[in-house]
């Protein structure tokens, strides 16, 4: 009896004991998930934090994105009126380059029966130049335009007449060896008169618009040869029909403002 109730004292007395390391336990397990809350939260603040930097950030890149967005729209859009540009300076440069390579074929096709040391046509520059030798239009010192020659002067007349498009300036040149009589005073004189001669031979007797015409005289000083020999001065006495195409257009686009900016 004694030993049940021994027995059952400690049982009684073990119970409690037991609760109050269960209790004890509890309340650990508690503090431990308090804290996992408090951590768990504190991660969801810096996730709210990090969100809202990210949402901040976000926007202003779509500020900038707009800003630049308009920038590169107005690049655009300058580069498009600049190919434009460029595209009409190449068509006229091309319009410029068929005429000249049509008034060389004509030109040689209507002069090929003239000896080629009296003549010689070729492009330079922006410009066809038809280059015809004094002996053949004039005499010696003489001004006056020789009627043999009026034969040559007729076909670029003719090809001059054919292409409207085209200014034409005419140019006297001579050796460097002075001359003074009494028709002209010297070497100045004298090439201007000539490409004057020329000028209304083409006018009156071939119906060249003379609004299209310039006469112009350069002396000696543009030779094609050295003054040395007789040759050489005699190539260097000429008179060149210079030809142009009328690029009133082409200079209104170089003035453009097109390029600016």
């Amino acid at each position: 009896m004694n030993k049940i109730l021994i027995t059952l004292v400690s049982i009684i007395l073990l119970v409690p004991a037991c609760q109050n390391g269960k209790i004890k336990q509890l309340e650990q397990d508690l503090v431990n998930k308090e804290d996992q809350i408090q951590q768990l939260t504190d991660q969801i603040d810096h996730l709210q934090l990090s969100n809202t930097s990210l949402l901040d950030r976000l926007s202003d890149m779509s500020v900038i994105n707009k800003t630049e967005a308009k920038s590169i729209q107005s690049s655009l859009e300058n580069i498009n009126r600049q190919n434009s540009y460029i595209q009409d300076l190449s068509d006229r440069l091309e319009e410029k380059d068929s005429i000249n390579f049509a008034l060389v074929t004509n030109l040689k096709r209507s002069l090929i029966d003239v000896n080629d040391s009296d003549l010689e046509i070729k492009v330079k520059g922006s410009a066809v130049y038809v280059s015809i030798s004094d002996k053949l239009l004039f005499q010696t010192g003489s001004t006056k335009v020789n009627e043999a020659s009026y034969n040559v002067l007729a076909k670029v007349a003719s090809v001059i007449n054919d292409h409207d498009q085209l200014n034409v300036l005419v140019e006297g040149h001579t050796d460097n060896i002075p001359i003074k009589n009494n028709r002209v005073k010297d070497n100045w004189d004298l090439s201007v008169l000539r490409a004057t001669s020329i000028v209304r031979v083409l006018q009156e007797e071939y119906y060249v618009n003379p609004e299209r015409l310039t006469a112009a005289g350069r002396s000696s000083f543009i030779p094609k040869m050295n003054n040395y020999t007789d040759a050489g001065r005699s190539k260097n006495r000429r008179t060149e029909i210079i030809m142009t195409p009328k690029m009133d257009q082409f200079f209104e686009l170089l003035e453009s403002p097109e390029l600016a900016g």
